[in-house]
């Protein structure tokens, strides 16, 4: 069983338009709610791929009801801990024309103290049973940033290996638990540790100097369409995939997460589960939910995945 955490959740309430139009009424004829929330992403596209999951996260109001009937639905085990407040809504504007989504979030939550030790404790509950932890996203308010080294070392401490995807200071104070994968996108990787001037000649070496500067495990960076920058105990890799038209890329960094951490379970090396992986994120584009992706369109996209050894 593969176990992610949430401790930010969203309701996707995806909006597809033909192209945004600035001062002007513009109309849609679809509307989707999908799952959001980075880590119950995760767990959806691990739902997709056939695998196991357990979803732990804080979760409240109305739309906190309707997000837990969709991850649900997809057949995740689920152990939420409601609170005061609302879950936020991420409106996701998908152009059909540009082939591109912006994002436009609304409410949220504050978290009390009880709440988050109500979260770790369920937490604490099915590690007796993951293979792999997945903690991502941002944190509510009232989560301390040192949330994801809790979880990090929490998971070490039963010996089970650990993916992070955050950013900022959260992601700066897990890595002195030292999880097994930190995992960001590229936009991500440039604010937390200020290479806003990196370009991308440089783009690898610098990313390569925070890999070896912290001391990490391993380092995977997910740039969209220019694929993914990996530095690994096997290696340093660069994978790409082919052109996609995208239908909604929301959630395919998820996805590389989900099956990154399934392959590296069953045995793979490195290379082989980074194409994987690589794979999944293409396939989820294509999908109008976000991070759901279909296991025969990522068998299909595999052999189109080119890695490379770098460095």
């Amino acid at each position: 069983m593969f176990l992610t955490v949430t401790a930010n959740a969203a309701l996707d309430r995806l909006i597809f338009i033909p192209r945004f139009e600035l001062a002007t009424t513009m109309r849609t004829d679809r509307v989707i709610d999908a799952v959001g929330g980075k880590g119950f992403d995760v767990s959806v596209a691990l739902r997709c791929l056939g695998q196991d999951t357990t979803a732990v996260g804080l979760i409240a109001g109305s739309i906190g009801q309707t997000l837990a009937r969709i991850v649900e639905g997809y057949g995740i085990q689920t152990d939420l801990v409601w609170v005061e407040g609302e879950t936020r809504t991420a409106h996701v504007i998908i152009e059909t024309e540009q082939h591109r989504h912006s994002h436009i979030i609304t409410g949220g939550y504050t978290v009390t103290p009880k709440q988050l030790q109500n979260l770790l404790d369920c937490y604490a509950l099915h590690l007796e049973e993951a293979e792999w932890v997945a903690a991502s996203g941002s944190l509510a308010p009232g989560v301390p940033v040192d949330f994801y080294a809790t979880v990090t070392r929490m998971a070490h401490a039963r010996g089970v290996p650990t993916l992070i995807d955050t950013s900022g200071i959260p992601l700066v104070q897990a890595l002195s638990a030292q999880p097994e994968i930190v995992k960001m996108n590229g936009q991500e990787l440039n604010s937390t540790f200020a290479l806003e001037a990196a370009s991308d000649g440089n783009l690898q070496e610098k990313t390569r100097e925070v890999y070896h500067s912290h001391n990490l495990k391993s380092l995977v960076i997910t740039r969209g369409g220019r694929g993914i920058l990996a530095f690994t105990p096997e290696g340093d890799f660069q994978v790409n995939g082919p052109r996609l038209a995208a239908i909604n890329a929301a959630g395919a960094g998820d996805a590389v997460s989900a099956c990154l951490i399934w392959r590296l379970s069953q045995g793979d090396g490195w290379r082989e589960a980074l194409r994987w992986a690589a794979a999944a994120g293409a396939s989820t584009v294509l999908t109008e939910r976000t991070a759901e992706c279909e296991w025969p369109v990522v068998q299909d996209l595999y052999p189109q995945i080119h890695i490379e050894k770098i460095g």
